[in-house]
């Protein structure tokens, strides 16, 4: 097959949905199909470049302002008067067989959907974020630019959409309503083999702990919907319990929130906040954790799975049945608690660090858990198999 993959966010960009969509196009690509990336243009990365049997073609793009209505992400918009004509030359050339789009908001992905009606190709559609935010007025005003902007292209093009997670389901439902071709359970797919490949000393050293600090390890961007306050909130109690406790907070900090708590409860001289790091550190900062947490709002993303790949046990907000049909259970595979529960936060964290041998043990069912389910062959496999029935079968007009 030929098959467009289609991101605003792509390597050398960093984020949950720019690492899937760059480990599914070199899977494609290495189990032998042509792949072309469509892209935003991000900092000095080149234009178009070739490599892991991939061809990427980055669109000149403006970055909006940081913002909390832009989740307070840096977006980045490829729209200008040239893209429909320059977009369409390079699919032509192409001549795609199918197209995967990842982000339903992005305008790539309207561009891409609108080439593909006119040319009658069929689209795979991975949405990894819903337009949700805390604070009531932007929670009004995305829900706006649900109904106004993304609904209706989607009912225009009608792609098949891929369900990650219980939540997403229930977001589709309530505001996609008749915007899809079907839909597909595919969940998130994580490679296992890099992220064990940490050294405990190395992440200690960027955390600046000794070897006998508890780590709370804390991975992703910090925006509104993971914005580690309730983790700060329960500091309070697990520093009662291990002084020496030490909140290791890594990603971009789009939203500092946390660390004004901090200050308020006096347990600023806990928080480590490291900022982006270089994707190659991360597997040492796992190897140095004792648990991971990020009370990420609703649902479990990469860098959950990619922690319970490395064996480090998973402190959570959410619902255990958050991927449907892969069951797990609270203290076996994953520590978890109601949304907002601060102290059942803290008292799980408690738990882990109080029994480090039962903590181990639940790290290492969360580990095969991921091997079963999650791996990302597995999850591309999937993929394949549902982008080769699209091809196969006729587009509805």
């Amino acid at each position: 097959m030929r098959i467009v993959v289609v991101n605003n966010f792509f390597p050398p960009r960093v984020g949950g949905s720019a690492h899937l969509s760059d480990a599914l196009a070199r899977g494609y690509a290495r189990r032998g199909h042509e792949v072309l990336v469509v892209t935003a243009a991000y900092q000095d990365a080149p234009a178009e470049e070739e490599r892991d049997g991939i061809r990427i073609v980055r669109f000149p793009a403006v970055t909006l302002p940081e913002s909390r209505l832009a989740v307070s992400f840096d977006l980045s918009f490829a729209t200008r008067p040239s893209l429909r004509r320059r977009l369409a030359a390079l699919l032509d050339d192409f001549r795609p067989d199918v197209i995967h789009q990842h982000g339903q908001f992005m305008d790539l992905t309207w561009s891409t959907g609108a080439y593909a009606r006119r040319r009658g190709i069929p689209v795979l559609l991975s949405i990894h974020t819903r337009l949700e935010n805390p604070v009531a007025r932007y929670r009004h005003a995305f829900r706006l630019l649900d109904a106004t902007l993304v609904a209706p292209r989607l009912r225009r093009t009608r792609p098949s959409l891929v369900v990650m997670d219980s939540y997403m389901q229930d977001y589709i439902d309530e505001r996609y309503r008749r915007g899809w071709r079907d839909l597909v359970p595919i969940p998130v797919g994580v490679d296992p083999d890099w992220v064990r490949a940490g050294e405990a000393a190395r992440g200690r050293e960027l955390i600046g702990v000794d070897e006998d600090t508890p780590v709370i390890l804390s991975v992703g961007h910090v925006i509104p919907l993971r914005s580690r306050i309730g983790l700060v909130e329960a500091l309070p109690a697990i520093l009662e319990r291990h002084p020496d406790a030490v909140l290791a907070v890594v990603g971009r900090v789009y939203y500092d929130v946390f660390l004004q708590r901090a200050q308020e409860l006096g347990v600023a001289h806990a928080v480590r906040s490291l900022g982006a790091v270089p994707k190659s550190d991360i597997p040492h900062l796992l190897a140095a954790a004792r648990v991971e947490s990020h009370e990420q709002g609703l649902g479990l993303g990469t860098a959950t799975l990619e922690s319970m790949a490395a064996g480090v046990p998973v402190v959570a907000w959410g619902r255990i049945d958050n991927f449907p049909g892969i069951p797990m259970v609270d203290g076996e595979d994953i520590y978890m608690c109601e949304v907002g529960d601060v102290p059942g936060l803290a008292s799980r964290i408690i738990r882990a660090l109080d029994d480090p041998e039962a903590t181990r043990e639940v790290g290492a069912r969360a580990r095969a858990v991921v091997d079963e389910h999650f791996a990302i062959e597995r999850v591309l496999d999937r993929h394949l198999e549902v982008l080769e029935d699209l091809v196969a079968a006729p587009v509805p007009v």
